[in-house]
């Protein structure tokens, strides 16, 4: 279906990654999941630059991009990407271990839409993924038409 959402998940960790998908599998959400193992990845898919899988035209996608990655982080991805006037249109969810006030506030500055502390718990990671899951269920999201 060309206007389903896709999510893009950018997260180093493979078991982090993992549960992501699985619980928001869990919550009823089951759009594609393109996975990112690190930010320079995620810039390319999104800026249709080097090898691999590019972003589509037409398509609405969802970012829940980790802070904390090897090569580019999290919030120099968020930066190059909300400075751009066709990917600025991008929900971004932040997803980090630190819940510190100035990393929330920067990210919220530089545009992201939510951010989402990884509890240390694995029950509370749980539930934290199936309400961003519920959340997904019930938002619009705007499609990206941009060829740049």
């Amino acid at each position: 279906m060309k206007n389903e959402l896709v999510i893009l998940l950018a997260e180093d960790d493979e078991g982090h990654a993992t549960l992501i998908k699985r619980n928001l599998n869990r919550a009823g959400i089951s759009n594609q999941i393109i996975c990112f193992k690190d930010g320079q990845e995620t810039l390319d898919f999104l800026f249709r630059e080097g090898p691999g899988q590019h972003r589509e035209s037409g398509k609405p996608y969802l970012l829940i991009l980790d802070i904390r990655m090897p090569k580019i982080d999290g919030v120099q991805v968020l930066e190059r990407l909300k400075r751009d006037p066709e990917l600025k249109k991008i929900p971004v969810v932040m997803l980090t271990t630190t819940d510190d006030p100035r990393e929330v506030d920067r990210c919220h500055r530089l545009g992201c839409s939510s951010y989402l502390t990884k509890p240390v718990d694995y029950e509370r990671f749980v539930i934290a993924i199936r309400q961003l899951g519920l959340f997904l269920s019930i938002v619009q999201f705007p499609t990206i038409n941009g060829e740049g």
